[in-house]
């Protein structure tokens, strides 16, 4: 399944098809007829000051034109993921090849009772010692304790094992291992999953990360409610600190959460930071392995993956898989506190979800992540555009002049960046309101997506990196 031309050109095909669809704007604004020449108006403040503006407005057929096709986009995009879910659910023939679909589970396991939920808690931890008991303390504080605590150790040359044993959880520690977190979880739920039930749950969560009180007390209701629910993924905060990058962070990742929530708890993706798993779908996973997905027979996480989170939700998804993500479920995790730091992170999650498609290929399940690539493409392009285009009216323009129309329509921008963000509490709403400074970290996110277009296309290797904590994460959700 996994061809490795293909995967290389993912970052091609991606390429192309915004490149065209930008090609195909500029040839719709260029057959237009051209505006007429303008003089700017002149308009007196107060009798002291004159400025002067522009009152022409674009072309009606270009801004009907953008409309429609951006709404078109949007409601295709939403329609096809509702079809994909309802087909999951009650297409018989659907049904018959998948094994986690909800008509199927919740067919095989009427009238029998499995047993109470119980929660397995797995954390792996690669030289963790520092952020390991903040971690645990969340555990500790929950209003629904686990019932099993192991903390998967992988190649660790620091204290991890040490600090774990003193607080009283399961170690255990990895055997040659060479596939990082991936490789550590599979050797621990190689032996732990056979002896899990339907009803028994697994929860994967990382040694960075603080849960929110009643992260577990939920996923066990949610589970208890509906049998043919697979997994329960967490809504990630940011940790407090780093300055102004931090601020950046914890906006993107309050503006995620919001989404997730507007959609009724339908994510992305399962974050890896914490989610909860039935065990019977781990199993499936592991035995479609090299068949029907992507990996060796017996895995749980394909260990070739760089984003493992990511294609583990594409796998279970493709299985027919309910999942969800409570508002309650939340999460704090660590922030990359620099540049570099950040760039290496992002990098990694773009290759990954490159390559994750790659080795997926086009199917009604990627249908939605292979429109978010493109999505993310064609901003890039905007963004650039844009930003490029400002730059050089203001250095062709002796006078400054003022377009009413489009600073309505940058006003209406500034009012969403704030509104998405207004949970993030004032700082988080300051950031917003200047504006610039998150188009910068746009602008960012954007070079590190063409880094990864780059480097898929000309078959650069990626790379797993750890990024080691330096002091303890904050604990429970902000």
């Amino acid at each position: 399944m996994r061809g490795t031309k293909f995967q290389r050109g993912v970052g091609v095909v991606v390429v192309l098809i915004v490149v065209a669809a930008a090609a195909i704007l500029i040839w719709g604004v260029s057959a237009t007829e051209p505006p007429p020449l303008w003089a700017p108006a002149h308009a007196t403040l107060a009798g002291v000051w004159t400025v002067l503006y522009n009152s022409q407005l674009p072309s009606t057929n270009v801004l009907l034109i953008a409309i429609a096709i951006a709404l078109l986009v949007g409601a295709g995009i939403a329609l096809a993921e509702r079809f994909v879910t309802n087909r999951y659910r009650r297409s018989p023939a659907t049904v018959q090849r998948r094994a986690l679909t909800p008509r199927r589970v919740m067919a095989e396991t009427r009238g029998v009772y499995h047993g109470p939920i119980t929660v397995t808690v797995l954390i792996p931890a690669h030289n963790e010692e520092a952020s390991l008991p903040a971690a645990l303390a969340s555990l500790a504080a929950q209003t629904r304790r686990p019932d099993r605590i192991i903390v998967v150790a992988d190649n660790c040359t620091d204290r991890t094992v040490e600090v774990a044993r003193r607080a009283g959880v399961e170690v255990f520690e990895t055997v040659d291992n060479r596939h990082k977190k991936a490789g550590g979880l599979n050797q621990a739920l190689r032996g732990l999953l056979p002896t899990l039930g339907p009803n028994d749950t697994v929860m994967v969560m990382d040694a960075d990360t603080g849960l929110g009180e009643r992260f577990l007390e939920v996923a066990e209701q949610r589970c208890a409610a509906d049998r043919a629910l697979m997994a329960v993924g967490g809504l990630f905060n940011g940790e407090e600190g780093h300055g102004l990058i931090g601020q950046f962070q914890r906006d993107e990742y309050t503006r995620y959460a919001r989404q997730i929530r507007r959609r009724q708890g339908r994510p992305f993706v399962l974050t890896g930071t914490a989610t909860v798993f039935r065990a019977t779908a781990l199993r499936a996973v592991a035995e479609a392995r090299g068949s029907e997905l992507p990996g060796i027979a017996g895995d749980v996480y394909d260990t070739i993956a760089l984003t493992e989170d990511n294609e583990l939700t594409i796998a279970l998804k493709s299985l027919g898989a309910l999942i969800t993500s409570p508002s309650e479920c939340t999460v704090t995790t660590e922030l990359m506190p620099s540049w570099r730091m950040l760039w290496a992170q992002r990098l990694r999650w773009q290759r990954g979800a490159l390559e994750n498609l790659g080795a997926y290929g086009l199917t009604p399940v990627t249908f939605r992540y292979w429109a978010q690539q493109l999505g993310i493409g064609y901003s890039t392009i905007a963004l650039t555009s844009y930003l490029a285009l400002m730059i050089i009216m203001l250095l062709s323009m002796d006078t400054w002049v003022w377009f009413p129309f489009w600073l309505g329509v940058g006003a209406l921008f500034v009012v969403e960046r704030v509104v998405t963000v207004w949970e993030g509490g004032w700082r988080a709403r300051l950031l917003a309101l200047t504006v610039f400074p998150e188009l910068a970290y746009s602008l960012f996110l954007n070079i590190v997506f063409l880094q990864g277009i780059i480097d898929i296309s000309l078959g650069k290797s990626g790379a797993w990196k750890h990024l080691p904590s330096t002091e303890p994460a904050s604990g429970g959700a902000a």
